[in-house]
């Protein structure tokens, strides 16, 4: 053989052989992914293209307390198509293409349609396998589209395929909308949609999901691999009936005095329920909304409000007594290099005048005077009594965003001369609305601090999983002699001191008032020669047996009217009014002999407030008309006169007729769509539904005359 052959046949053998041994490299790596990597890779495989994906739970219900929805989880759906689905022939599409098309278009009114058709047929064409429909379809959608034509075969046979998901929804809309709050990923968590989130929520469930072309995720088979768990519901505190009525008399009155924001709490005295939050600020086109919940998160000096916890101090430390006199001179003092002065200091001041006085007519020389000379040697021991009282710690609710009272300490640099006589009415200090009311809660509560209470129960369907109880904070803020002195005092601040302007008949109220100047960081306490103000009112009622508190808070009203009892005091006096009328228990029994006994004018029953007029009128009787917008009345018969207060009467809701005749009675509570049945005769003694609460088409009511 030449040498040039075996050249060529070494050259051959070595392809060959290189040819072989990479045969027998890729039947290696057969056998390889074959036997040994097989199963990662195949998991590998699944991993991109089949996971298992939550799918939400629906989430809990929050209820006011008669049972009214504040927010409910509404279900919406994402509606998708399978144009290629097994069954869905080329003669069963093209004979129903149209008539669905037309459906589509028909019930979304979004496309025309030739758009729906031509987007059906070109899905079918390009292979897909799940066409989007309709994103945010409505139950009451969703149930149309299942009796649409091909649709109506199902999700195997018809293609057709629904992904629920939920939408919170407030039904009363901005009614408490801080108080009942949101969730929402990312953003810290409002309200008791925040507090409550673990409990609201439930517990997601998985569902298989295999990705197809387009990169879209479609959900294989129809069953769950894990099924979800419903939240559970709460039952606020929450009376959707007052929580109205503080609104619209807060909104009404911030319009009046063109204020910046407001806030009102209403809360039972035993228990600590929150029955009415309302928070409302002004926008930039002079509306107002529910932007920031004033009542927990602001805490700014609260002016006269504070002069009760201080005066306690003085008095359980024993300083001063309610009939001691103190100098409150002409209305101005010097205090180191400040001056400070009374609200009358153009009129001469009030002089001489006693403790429970002081606090009657709100003297802030009196209060400095006081606590001054009480605890000039040792300042701490007012702090530290303060914080006995609870008032340097925070409520404890769960709601977050509470914000932090500051009371400091004689040891802080702000400390100066003045920090007494100032903090004694209100200032260099800082506490929100609701720790000012629980304070006030505690003093009608003869001294027991309890936890003011948001939710009074947890449910899961109709069982009931857990009862809130009322937690005490402090069980005794001071003796009870002092707390019967305070009470008597703060009714004297509406019998005749500053908040005489709340006065009525029917029950009565104490508290105090508390106007303020706020200080900008910036300016202090004036810009441009002009004071901004904090106007409030807090307190309880009936006094002589409280079972609510109310705090109001008005700032910054610019219609040069700011004082307390003017501007904080008639939307109190509203919400009270309206808790009155429609609380048959706080209503004294009705006794007629009683009546005619006190006075020689004839006692006249509630009713219509023309009838009423016509008669007093033809008898010549004087009346004192409070009610002159009002279509029904109160009527009391005092010494030489006759009393007409408004009785509302709101729609759908059960009208008070207790002190009516039987023909005002029966016209009111048939107009409502009631059932009336009738015992005794007379006048209404008692009525079997409570007054406020909602009607029912059909309710029966029987009503107790005598």
């Amino acid at each position: 053989m030449t040498e040039w052959k075996k050249d060529i046949a070494w050259r051959i053998y070595l392809v060959y052989f290189v040819v072989c041994l990479f045969a027998v490299a890729i039947v290696v790596k057969a056998l390889s992914i074959q036997l040994i990597e097989g199963a990662d890779l195949k998991q590998r495989m699944r991993s991109l293209t089949l996971v298992e994906k939550n799918i939400e739970a629906v989430r809990g219900n929050i209820y006011a307390t008669d049972g009214s929805l504040l927010a409910t989880s509404i279900p919406i759906y994402e509606v998708r198509f399978d144009p290629n689905a097994d069954a869905i022939t080329d003669e069963v599409f093209e004979e129903n293409v149209d008539s669905l098309a037309w459906n589509l278009s028909e019930l979304f009114k979004d496309k025309s349609f030739a758009t729906y058709r031509s987007q059906l047929i070109n899905a079918r064409q390009k292979g897909e396998r799940y066409h989007l429909i309709k994103r945010k379809v409505k139950y009451t959608e969703l149930k149309a589209l299942k009796r649409f034509p091909i649709f109506r075969r199902g999700k195997y046979k018809g293609g057709f395929i629904f992904i629920q998901q939920n939408k919170r929804e407030r039904p009363f809309r901005i009614l408490a909308a801080r108080t009942i709050g949101y969730q929402r990923e990312g953003i810290m968590p409002v309200g008791l949609e925040g507090a409550y989130h673990e409990i609201l929520k439930g517990v997601d469930g998985r569902r298989l999901m295999q990705k197809i072309a387009g990169g879209v995720w479609m959900p294989v088979g129809d069953e769950n691999e894990i099924e979800p768990e419903d939240g559970k519901d709460i039952y606020t505190t929450i009376d959707v009936n007052i929580q109205d009525v503080a609104e619209s008399a807060l909104l009404k009155q911030l319009q009046k005095q063109e204020a910046d924001h407001g806030t009102v709490i209403l809360m039972e005295v035993k228990t600590g329920a929150i029955k009415a939050i309302a928070n409302l600020k002004r926008n930039d086109n002079g509306s107002y909304y529910e932007g920031y919940n004033y009542a927990i998160g602001e805490s700014t000096e609260p002016g006269s409000t504070f002069k009760l916890p201080a005066l306690i101090a003085a008095i359980e430390d024993g300083f001063v007594d309610m009939g001691d006199i103190i100098d409150c001179g002409d209305g101005s003092r010097k205090f180191y290099d400040q001056t400070m002065y009374d609200s009358n200091h153009d009129q001469g001041g009030w002089g001489k005048i006693t403790v429970k006085r002081i606090l009657e007519v709100s003297s802030n020389i009196g209060m400095a005077e006081i606590i001054l000379r009480s605890y000039k040697e040792k300042p701490q021991a007012f702090i530290d009594h303060l914080d006995r009282m609870n008032l340097r710690k925070q409520t404890q609710i769960e709601i977050l965003g509470e914000g932090k009272p500051y009371i400091k300490n004689t040891s802080d640099d702000s400390w100066s001369g003045i920090s007494l006589p100032w903090m004694a009415h209100g200032y260099e200090l800082q506490l929100t609305p609701l720790q000012i009311l629980n304070f006030y809660n505690a003093v009608a509560n003869d001294g027991v601090m309890v936890k003011p209470k948001f939710v009074e129960k947890i449910t899961k369907g109709r069982s009931v999983v857990m009862e809130v109880e009322t937690e005490i904070l402090n069980p005794r803020i001071c003796s009870k002699e002092t707390i019967q002195k305070v009470k008597r005092a703060l009714e004297g601040v509406v019998e005749n001191g500053t908040a005489s302007n709340l006065r009525n008949a029917d029950y009565k109220i104490a508290g105090k008032t508390g106007t303020a100047q706020i200080a900008n960081k910036n300016y202090g306490y004036s810009y441009q020669s002009k004071t901004s103000y904090q106007a409030s009112f807090v307190g309880y009622f009936p006094a002589d047996k409280p079972q609510y508190s109310c705090i109001v808070v008005v700032n910054a009203p610019s219609r040069n009217v700011y004082y307390g009892n003017l501007v904080a005091g008639p939307i109190f006096k509203e919400v009270a009014d309206k808790v009155y009328a429609n609380r048959l228990e706080m209503h004294a029994p009705l006794d007629v002999q009683k009546h005619y006994a006190q006075s020689a004018l004839p006692y006249s029953k509630h009713g219509s407030k023309s009838t009423a007029e016509t008669i007093f009128n033809e008898l010549g009787i004087t009346i004192q008309n409070e009610a002159a917008h009002a279509e029904w009345v109160v009527t009391s018969t005092q010494d030489s006169l006759v009393k007409i207060a408004p009785r509302l009467i709101r729609d759908n809701l059960v009208p008070n007729v207790v002190g009516m005749g039987l023909r005002d009675a029966i016209f009111l509570l048939e107009n409502q769509g009631l059932d009336v049945k009738v015992k005794g005769y007379g006048m209404v003694k008692r009525q079997s539904l409570q007054a406020g609460a909602r009607v029912e088409n059909g309710q029966t009511i029987e009503i107790t005359l005598s």
